[in-house]
């Protein structure tokens, strides 16, 4: 057993050895997170005004000229409790100026990004309960076990993904300034590595991000910098469950807390707005939400606002996110992409609401997909860019998988660690 014991540990010592000697062939990789999948931190003004004094807590210890001090707010555990929870949708909070025609924090709430350029931001939401917020943990123990080192050959590009983008022509400071903030970090990342292309690989909202930054670029930009785009669980045209979220509220299956305590803070979210259901995608006949008054489909978003009670997003849906689900979103950015998702868990579909109205959860069919992607959002780039000649794509499809199951499912983890190896393999040709 001894022997044994020791020549497990010898086996080890030279994959390790093995894996660190070839990281320097190895193309860079940038991970780019979900929704919800990095952590943030803010900071109160005197500007903050709350009818609560546990909203001022994060000073409660500190002396008055410390009250500058960031304190990390996704995730913190106390939001599960229902007083800090008001708290945190508080701070969380957006908002829309029109007369701007874009987003910011309210008043006396300052908000930043941690550890940009690296993975610590993204494997865990709170480095104090790693067990329970592990996010990107998994998938990059899994990286770095073929030689992909932080902040050498693998980083992160965590955002705040409260706000998103818009369409050609309209403001949007903090999604714009990401792009270029991730822009600039392929660039780095390229140069830093013998300016090898860069393998991006993004879960969830992130795919949104690194498409429309692809396409936000010159073609030979792309084919410079980019080797490779791998989208995990990219909701390319929104998901049922963001209807479910403006409607009635969703804690991310978040135990203990009431949805209706963060509605109103996830109806402010611009990210949330882009999410919901495209037209373009999902049709205009298939029926969405059903309440014994009216019903809706992909087309009836902005009358589906202002029925819920959410006049003030009908207008930047409208003018800033419609224009670009429908008109940009999906454009083929002629670089090489690979799509793995799950498929063959149990997806809203269909929403149905009695007389108790978008106060309750409401009733739920189901369909195919992630278990939070519609199935007809994972595969919309498959249907999309099917006749696009210059357009490489490849589809790898997981059965039983869910959203962020990808990210530590033993399947999903080999698969896409056989994927990345496999895209390392491949020699990049000459650049134009």
């Amino acid at each position: 057993m001894k022997g044994l014991k020791i020549l497990l540990v010898l086996i080890d010592m030279a994959l390790t050895l093995c894996a660190c000697h070839s990281s320097a062939a190895l193309h860079p990789l940038i991970l780019v997170p979900g929704n919800g999948g990095n952590q943030l931190e803010a900071r109160l003004t005197g500007a903050f005004k709350s009818s609560s004094l546990l909203c001022y807590q994060p000073f409660l210890h500190h002396k008055e000229e410390d009250k500058s001090d960031w304190f990390r707010l996704w995730f913190d555990p106390k939001i599960l409790l229902s007083p800090f929870t008001r708290c945190f949708a508080q701070q969380m909070t957006l908002y829309y100026d029109p007369d701007k025609d874009d987003y910011h924090n309210g008043p006396g709430v300052e908000t930043r990004v941690p550890f940009f350029g690296s993975t610590q931001s993204l494997a865990y939401l709170d480095p104090n309960l790693k067990h329970i917020t592990s996010y990107m943990a998994n998938l990059v123990k899994s990286l770095e076990q073929i030689g992909y080192i932080d902040g050498v050959n693998l980083f992160g590009a965590p955002y705040d993904f409260r706000y998103g983008l818009a369409a050609e022509g309209h403001p949007s400071f903090v999604g714009s300034r990401f792009l270029h903030d991730l822009k600039e970090l392929i660039e780095n990342a390229s140069a830093t590595n013998g300016g090898k292309p860069v393998i991006i690989m993004s879960h969830s909202l992130g795919g949104l991000f690194v498409l429309n930054l692809l396409n936000r670029n010159p073609l030979s930009w792309r084919r410079r910098y980019v080797k490779h785009f791998v989208a995990l669980s990219a909701p390319w045209g929104g998901t049922v469950e963001e209807i479910l979220t403006f409607a009635s509220g969703y804690t991310l299956r978040v135990p203990f807390i009431d949805p209706l305590l963060v509605r109103e803070e996830q109806r402010t979210s611009e990210s949330n707005l882009w999410l919901l259901p495209s037209p373009k995608i999902f049709g205009q006949m298939k029926l969405l939400v059903i309440t014994q008054n009216a019903t809706y489909s992909a087309s009836d978003i902005p009358r589906f606002l202002e029925d819920i009670g959410f006049p003030q997003g009908v207008q930047p849906y409208k003018s800033r996110i419609l224009p670009l689900i429908e008109h940009e979103q999906l454009i083929a950015p002629e670089v090489a992409v690979t799509c793995i998702i799950g498929y063959g868990v149990e997806t809203p579909e269909t929403l149905f609401y009695g007389s108790e109205g978008f106060d309750k959860q409401p009733e739920v069919v189901y369909g195919d997909g992630d278990g939070t992607v519609n199935m007809v959002s994972l595969l919309a780039v498959e249907a999309k860019w099917a006749d696009t000649a210059e357009q490489p794509l490849k589809v790898i499809r997981i059965p039983g998988v869910s959203h962020t199951g990808i990210l530590n499912d033993i399947v999903a983890l080999e698969k896409i660690i056989t994927e990345i190896s496999d895209i390392n393999s491949v020699v990049t040709g000459s650049v134009a």
